[in-house]
């Protein structure tokens, strides 16, 4: 594993994330907790420290449902390995009152010390703005209760999960521009790239960069085939027969990128997003040990020679829709 500082934070952070979406909501499946824990335990001893939750991450919609399910697993699975790893979470959307948004003092407060409690642990690393659609929905009020629990060593560093792109972008330069956020989390990989750009502006001012969905939902495995089938509730049953047929299409087209040391599609869309200046690490959404260590061979893949990026670079002509 390799590690790489965190921006302008100064956290030291393994280039290959963990995001724990698929630990609560069935989004790809059904995920045990035993299953979680085995990936959590091997995420440790794989070297990547880096964990990413939200108490979005839970079960059902609205009065009755359960907040921060994934953030219980991850903290039950890290245990007390606690102080080895950096922790990112979220606030301002909840299941139990609708998905928010609640991007004000009193939720910042409430969020931060429900997942505190959900994790186990005394202080989140990395807090992130879960997905605002517009500047609208920013309450004054946030910044001061922020600072403030950074004050008290609740939350370390304060970033924007960017969901919207095109209307909420602005919202990370400004905030990057004004200090007062240090990270972005941003979808960005070889079926989307529309973040290009701010990645590189916002990364030359020492702002630290997640890059998520990097396997677009798992089309850039190379698992999903013209004839998959989503059941409901999977993320992906959103999309018709001749959206999947498209995306399969794009991605053997990128097959020539799987080569040498580089052994699946999953490894190569991980290390191509790895090459990008100023990414500091790629989240996967690995749901299994066996998902998440083929991730992880990523680190150490060689990286990709100009004539290779511009080649795949050329076959990319539209961005895909992001979750």
């Amino acid at each position: 594993m390799h590690y790489r500082t965190l921006g302008r934070t100064g956290i030291e952070c393994s280039v290959i994330g963990l995001g724990t979406w698929a630990f609560a909501s069935q989004v790809y499946g059904d995920v045990p907790e035993q299953e979680a824990h085995r990936a959590v335990r091997t995420a440790l001893d794989l070297g990547i420290n880096v964990f990413d939750s939200a108490p979005l991450y839970g079960i059902g919609n609205g009065p009755g449902a359960r907040d921060g399910v994934a953030e219980e697993v991850l903290g039950r699975a890290l245990g007390s390995d606690r102080d080895k790893v950096v922790i990112s979470t979220k606030f301002g959307r909840n299941p139990s009152d609708g998905c928010g948004p609640n991007f004000h003092a009193q939720r910042a407060r409430e969020s931060v010390e429900a997942s505190l409690r959900r994790m186990g642990t005394d202080r989140i690393d990395i807090l992130f703005f879960h997905s605002p659609f517009s500047g609208e929905e920013i309450h004054d009020d946030v910044w001061d209760a922020l600072a403030h629990l950074k004050q008290q060593g609740k939350i370390r560093s304060v970033g924007h999960s960017i969901s919207k792109f095109p209307d909420t972008q602005h919202l990370a330069r400004e905030w990057v521009a004004d200090g007062r956020i240090d990270v972005i989390q941003v979808v960005y990989s070889l079926m989307n790239r529309e973040a290009a750009g701010l990645i590189d502006d916002l990364g030359a001012q020492g702002c630290g960069i997640f890059a998520r969905e990097t396997l677009a939902n798992g089309f850039l495995t190379g698992a999903i085939t013209r004839e998959t089938e989503f059941p409901p509730n999977n993320l992906n049953a959103r999309y018709t027969r001749e959206e999947i047929i498209e995306r399969v299409n794009y991605v053997e087209q990128l097959g020539f990128l799987v080569r040498g040391e580089i052994r699946s599609m999953a490894q190569a869309a991980l290390r191509w997003v790895l090459d990008t200046p100023h990414v500091t690490l790629a989240l996967t959404g690995a749901k299994n040990v066996s998902e998440l260590e083929d991730c992880a061979r990523a680190a150490d893949a060689p990286s990709f020679s100009a004539e290779e990026r511009a080649r795949a670079d050329a076959l990319h002509t539209r961005d895909y829709a992001a979750a």
